[in-house]
């Protein structure tokens, strides 16, 4: 009997992790300003978040590399728009966190 309740409380903690990771990848997006140009489901003045998910599904490089382009800066990947560099009020993690969340999105 223990056993079950141990496995179930496991299941739920698992749950609530996930959904914790969610809300703060979310939460770090809308307080880093990236809302100004891009939105989940519709481009703004950026590409929509579920179209950059799209097009690096399946990539084990783009973790890194959108790490990178947000940092950064870039263009050329969704139109000839450019992404500016992002702020350096904006940590190193938070822009993990967010590429990350982002790369959830469908």
């Amino acid at each position: 009997m223990k056993l079950v309740h141990l496995l179930a409380m496991t299941a739920a903690l698992s749950v609530s992790a996930s959904a914790f990771a969610s809300d703060e990848g979310e939460a770090v997006f809308k307080k880093s300003g990236c809302t100004t140009c891009h939105a989940v489901a519709k481009k703004v003045v950026g590409p929509a978040l579920n179209s950059i998910a799209a097009k690096y599904a399946g990539d084990a490089g783009a973790q890194a590399r959108l790490e990178k382009k947000v940092r950064n800066g870039g263009s050329g990947s969704f139109g000839s728009m450019p992404m500016p560099a992002t702020g350096k009020n904006v940590s190193d993690a938070d822009i993990s966190t967010i590429v990350a969340w982002v790369l959830k999105q469908k």
